[in-house]
């Protein structure tokens, strides 16, 4: 059967977008860059991402990779804290107040909670410890060491853990490219606080 020209272009489009998916799924799969244009064929142009410089692009694909990383170790420790303040858990946090969490934190999320509101924003969550940042969540931990205390192995070592995790932290939150010493110091400081745990 003779495919017209029109009905080339539009197998031939398919072709590229199918293979482009498939290097796209190597690349992940094996962890290696094939060189690959990520944005050629985008899934949402809502994105526009190929307006931006390519290099920039190219940060940002790199940069990703720590970003997980702290979403996850932020998230985490989130439920961590939540997991042993209110073992009983149903959906309440009771657990958040003055006993437990220091009052100048719980004055901040309110305030972040209230900033939200005004600015009629999705809430972002539920739970107010959603609201917490990165140190704030050191500071709980500290608080409430005898109830921590069977999980993590040394306060002076959390402490310690934490605040390089919150150091490093800055340029990722921030946009800015880690240098390669941090990336390092990040990987060795993520093993460092999961050692903790045990």
């Amino acid at each position: 059967m003779r495919l017209n020209r029109e009905g080339f272009l539009k197998s031939f489009s398919m072709s590229l977008m199918l293979l482009n998916e498939e290097l796209r799924q190597i690349e992940e799969c094996y962890g290696i860059d094939l060189g690959i244009e990520k944005d050629v064929i985008t899934k949402d142009d809502t994105h526009h991402l190929n307006q931006f410089d390519i290099g920039v692009r190219a940060e940002a694909r790199e940069m990703a990779v720590h970003y997980e990383t702290f979403y996850c170790l932020e998230k985490s420790i989130r439920t961590l804290i939540s997991d042993i303040l209110d073992p009983d858990t149903d959906g309440e946090s009771e657990w958040w107040n003055e006993e437990l969490i220091p009052a100048d934190i719980i004055e901040r999320v309110e305030s972040r909670q209230r900033k939200e509101r005004e600015e009629g924003v999705t809430a972002r969550s539920s739970e107010p410890i959603d609201y917490t940042t990165f140190g704030e969540l050191s500071q709980i931990i500290k608080k409430n060491w005898v109830n921590f205390g069977g999980v993590l192995n040394d306060l002076k070592a959390v402490e310690r853990v934490l605040a390089r995790l919150n150091t490093l932290r800055g340029p990722i939150a921030h946009c800015s490219l880690l240098a390669e010493d941090e990336i390092v110091r990040l990987d060795l400081t993520v093993r460092d606080w999961l050692r903790l745990l045990g």
